[in-house]
């Protein structure tokens, strides 16, 4: 068994507020992605999106936002907010959900790219391979929380987990940052530049398709050593809210994947919204 390390979730605090580790964790997924986007608009000389990369990106990050915390409050815990509705802006208390946020920003997203007339699967594309370090980040600072710990185990490397009772639990946060965050990246990143490619080119939004499938299956592996939530437990008796969501999500990414593949050929990226 490995201790758990106990760091202090607040990192330093001036007065009454507090600069916490899982929200630093947002802060550099969110200029990771940045950073990574600006990179892949350069390097495929995107120009329909450069100019109005600022005013996306800040939609998008008030989408993860949003999207998160609604995602978590009509999945995980609607009876508690519909008694409680002042509560659903208590973000720093948790609460957050990926399935939620990852929906809202696909509804921005394609909402803000007709806006502004840059091609969505583009935009999809360049952005998605970048969403896994968020991911990674914020598992890491779910691990520090003490939160959304695994099941119990009797693994050398289960951990007892100051909420989670006095019996050793997988450390399902770091499967999560590592599968979810590190290896997905490598993934998507290394696929990235193939829907831009002029020969045998996968057509735009086959990365997006790609995150969809992948996530979601990693997520679904992951639930069945994770706690499931305490107010939620197994629906129909066997899986979770996080393993019905992510089938969803790989089906669409499923269906996703062999729609885009008719465009195979057809240079779907070549200006509009293809």
């Amino acid at each position: 068994m490995l201790p758990f390390p106990n760091i202090d979730p607040i990192i330093f605090s001036v007065g009454p507020l507090h600069v916490r580790w899982y929200g630093l964790m947002y802060v550099l997924g969110f200029c990771a992605c940045y950073f990574l986007v600006q990179y892949q608009i350069r390097k495929f000389k995107f120009k329909e999106l450069e100019p109005h990369f600022e005013n996306i990106n800040f939609i998008l990050i008030l989408s993860v936002v949003v999207g998160g915390r609604l995602g978590y409050v009509l999945f995980y815990n609607l009876d508690y907010y519909l008694q409680h509705p002042l509560q659903i802006f208590a973000t720093w208390s948790g609460g957050m959900s990926f399935h939620g946020a990852c929906l809202t920003l696909i509804i921005t997203g394609a909402i803000s790219t007709h806006k502004y007339r840059i091609n969505f699967w583009k935009a999809a594309d360049v952005y998605v391979a970048t969403i896994p370090i968020g991911l990674g980040l914020g598992r890491i600072g779910n691990f520090i929380n003490g939160e959304l710990f695994g099941r119990t185990t009797d693994v050398p490397w289960g951990m007892v987990f100051p909420s989670g009772g006095p019996l050793p639990r997988h450390p399902s946060q770091l499967y999560e940052a590592f599968a979810e965050g590190l290896l997905l990246f490598l993934l998507l990143w290394w696929c990235k530049e193939k829907p831009w490619e002029q020969k045998k080119a996968w057509p735009h939004g086959s990365i997006l398709a790609l995150f969809l499938i992948g996530y979601g299956t990693i997520r679904m592996g992951v639930e069945l050593v994770r706690e499931p939530d305490p107010q939620v437990g197994y629906l129909l008796g066997v899986a979770t809210m996080g393993q019905l969501l992510s089938t969803v999500m790989v089906a669409g990414g499923s269906i996703l994947w062999l729609l885009r593949s008719r465009q195979t050929g057809k240079r779907s990226g070549e200006g509009g919204q293809a």
